[in-house]
């Protein structure tokens, strides 16, 4: 008999990659919650901030970057360690980062997962799981179960559903800690003024209010792993600055590391790990809230197939084969630039022999493509075509005598064969056919130019599942893998 479920997908955490999750599992069309141990979406203190080109591209493809971009602020470079890297000729409708905290990106979200009538269980957390043959019974800190065909743990670098399902989460242990405040000061530091000492790097801004001040700075021996406290705060700035400019009334302190660690499996059977669950890290470079975002995009619509039963479960290994290798590429650009940031005669000569070599263009855009996810490319076994397991241009194009976009094709989450031509073959849902025209050059991120294919298989994540002739048999193979239609 059919087993009954209360969702069909439980999400453990409510912030951005666990937004991100349930929207898109509600837009593949299943039943999906969130818990969030927060009694509100509201963050004490602005958090991290920022989102990479590539992650504008993905709200784009769902119709909500301009959600986005009309609270933040454009900036056409992409910083590795101290480097700027310019963006400005990235091929992309987004050349450039967007600076906006965390506590907007989180909120926006929120709004964007509220109109799809996700519910989403405030106040209560995940403290466990049992699985079985049928589901998962996910158990709350309260005490009380609920019973999902599948359970994502989205709920952060302590993830408790990482540790109920049994997966290692090996990797680097800290070598210097920071801290990061959002406080009110008495005295009046250098603002906005980055110094760097033989303990690491440290700051003050002003915030958008004028009255508190962003702090960062390095404590001198390694923390402790909990919750900072002013006091800490304090001894750190005494340490640096000799003197703690009188900072109060803190509306937020965190501490932040150079450890970093990634999940060993990103499934454990029916339970799944996103974001800061599956790999914690360094925040510089600002990789940790865009990562999670595209892993949670990578992972929504693959879980819908599954769970509508329109493929077999192995589809779900292919989230781990594409972006675990994704997040530990982040992990070493994360040890690399903190490396870099170090105040020693050696590193200072490191950095600039790397300033010679990225004024070159070549080293300049595949370093720009790599961090700001541009350049991704997953390993779809077609070498042979540049354009497969790579994002699809967001091109311009005509369809049905009517202009559109590759990225507008996409605000619904549905699989996209794209036929550049009078022929081809017409899919079955949950793929969409669509015969359109374009004169835009195809151009990919440190390629460049590549020759347009007749016919395009775009999954719902923008990437690029299959390219070639129509009546290549292939192309129902890729149809067959991806979407379970017969081939």
């Amino acid at each position: 008999m059919q087993a009954s479920f209360e969702h069909d997908v439980v999400v453990a955490g409510g912030g951005p990659t666990g937004l991100t999750l349930a929207a898109e599992l509600t837009l593949a069309g299943l039943d999906v919650a969130v818990v969030e141990r927060r009694a509100s979406q509201h963050l004490d203190g602005s958090r991290a901030g920022g989102l990479h080109a590539r992650t504008i591209e993905m709200f784009e493809q769902r119709g909500i970057a301009d959600r986005f971009l009309t609270q933040g602020t454009t900036v056409q470079v992409h910083t590795f360690g101290a480097t700027a890297l310019d963006l400005s000729d990235a091929p992309s409708r987004h050349p450039y980062s967007l600076g906006l905290w965390q506590d907007r990106i989180e909120a926006t979200l929120a709004e964007w997962v509220d109109e799809l009538g996700v519910p989403v269980m405030r106040g209560r957390e995940v403290s466990g799981c049992i699985q079985d043959d049928d589901g998962v019974t996910v158990t709350l800190a309260d005490g009380a179960t609920i019973r999902a065909s599948y359970l994502v743990g989205c709920d952060g670098g302590r993830s408790a559903v990482r540790r109920a399902a049994g997966i290692d989460f090996p990797g680097w242990e800290a070598t210097v800690t920071s801290l990061v405040a959002e406080t009110e000061v008495a005295g009046d530091p250098a603002w906005g003024v980055i110094h760097r000492d033989e303990k690491g790097v440290h700051g003050f801004s002003r915030l958008e209010d004028g009255v508190r001040a962003r702090i960062v700075v390095t404590e001198a021996e390694v923390g402790e792993t909990g919750e900072a406290t002013l006091e800490e705060l304090s001894a750190a700035l005494m340490a640096v600055y000799g003197t703690d400019y009188g900072v109060h009334s803190p509306t937020w302190i965190s501490r932040f590391s150079d450890g970093a660690r990634q999940a060993a499996a990103y499934r454990a059977g029916r339970v799944l790990l996103a974001g800061d669950a599956a790999h914690i890290h360094s925040p510089v470079g600002g990789q940790g809230l865009n990562t999670g975002v595209q892993d949670a995009m990578n992972l929504g619509w693959k879980l819908g197939l599954v769970v509508r039963g329109a493929v077999s479960e192995t589809l779900l290994d292919t989230y781990h084969a594409e972006r675990h290798p994704i997040g530990a590429r982040v992990l070493q650009g994360t040890l690399a630039q903190n490396a870099l940031m170090r105040e020693e005669d050696r590193v200072e000569a490191l950095r600039d022999v790397l300033d010679e070599v990225l004024a070159l263009d070549g080293p300049r855009t595949h370093l720009a493509a790599r961090f700001s996810g541009l350049g991704i490319r997953y390993d779809l076994g077609d070498d042979g075509r540049p354009l497969v397991g790579r994002r699809m241009p967001d091109l311009d194009l005509v369809v049905a005598d009517q202009p559109t976009r590759v990225s507008t094709l996409l605000h619904d989450a549905r699989p996209v064969l794209l036929h550049f031509g009078p022929s081809g073959m017409a899919a079955a849902e949950p793929v969409r056919t669509v015969r359109a025209a374009s004169d835009d050059d195809w151009k990919l991120p440190v390629i460049g130019r590549v020759d347009p294919p007749p016919t395009v298989l775009i999954r719902p994540d923008g990437y690029v599942a299959w390219a070639g002739d129509p009546d290549d048999p292939a192309l129902a193979e890729a149809l067959a893998r991806w979407f379970g239609l017969d081939a």
